[in-house]
């Protein structure tokens, strides 16, 4: 029987810190130990704090070698996967869904035009497609093919501070994401409002997601309902559990 989804997200933090501890032992076992200046295995707290520091080291210097310049791999439409997997932290039987035609993009933090933003806006803007591969932290990848605003043009339209350091996205699923303004304004990070060169389904993400091809699958949020920009760092749903915030794929 399918475990309700309340449960899921309950026991998803004590899985996170299981996952981390196994990887830390992994390490030791290969000379880790000298890394973490001799941490005992049973010393939680010191285990945590070690991987913190690791992933903020990671972050850093995956920031420094990010380019905006540099672009994600893009394929042939022979290329693309299909059927594209489903994949969050639910079963695909509990995707929520939005009337597109009623849903309003909200915006708030270092903004000059806050005014709410609806489906046939986006429609009205400037449009990009591309068919780039999405890369999971669990081990799996798929190639589709996605279209919609460059985030950059938006943010450049409603006057974004383009000098902030970080971009919010909050979901109507209640996940949540952030990435950094260089990523913000990379050329292929997308506001996608299609899949397939067709309108995005539920299952996808509809009304819209968030494409960032240079970033693992986590950094992709769907159903997004606002979006912030703010110089107060935001974590993510599955940052603030031990991923790398960065996320570089």
């Amino acid at each position: 029987m399918k475990r309700p989804m309340t449960d899921r997200r309950a026991i998803a933090p004590e899985l996170r810190r299981i996952e981390r501890r196994l990887m830390l032992k992994g390490a030791l076992s290969l000379g880790g130990l000298a890394l973490l200046s001799g941490c005992a295995l049973d010393d939680e707290p010191a285990i945590e704090n070690a991987l913190a520091s690791i992933s903020r080291f990671t972050d850093r210097a995956q920031a420094l070698l990010f380019s905006r310049n540099r672009l994600a791999r893009e394929f042939a439409p022979s290329q693309i996967t299909r059927p594209f997997p489903f994949n969050a932290y639910y079963d695909i039987e509990d995707v929520r869904t939005v009337d597109a035609a009623k849903w309003r993009l909200e915006i708030s933090g270092l903004v000059a035009d806050r005014r709410p933003w609806a489906i046939p806006q986006f429609r009205a803007m400037p449009q990009v497609r591309q068919i780039t591969r999405h890369i999971c932290v669990e081990g799996w990848s798929a190639i589709g093919c996605w279209s919609g605003v460059q985030l950059s043009t938006f943010l450049q339209h409603v006057g974004a501070d383009l000098r902030a350091k970080y971009v919010t996205f909050r979901c109507f699923d209640d996940y949540f994401t952030s990435i950094d303004m260089a990523t913000a304004l990379h050329p292929q990070t997308v506001m996608v409002l299609d899949f397939d060169d067709a309108v995005l389904p539920a299952s996808y993400g509809a009304p819209m997601k968030i494409r960032i091809p240079t970033k693992l699958g986590y950094k992709n949020p769907k159903y997004i309902a606002s979006i912030e920009v703010t110089n107060d760092f935001p974590g993510g749903y599955w940052e603030n559990q031990g991923y790398d915030w960065f996320g570089g794929s």
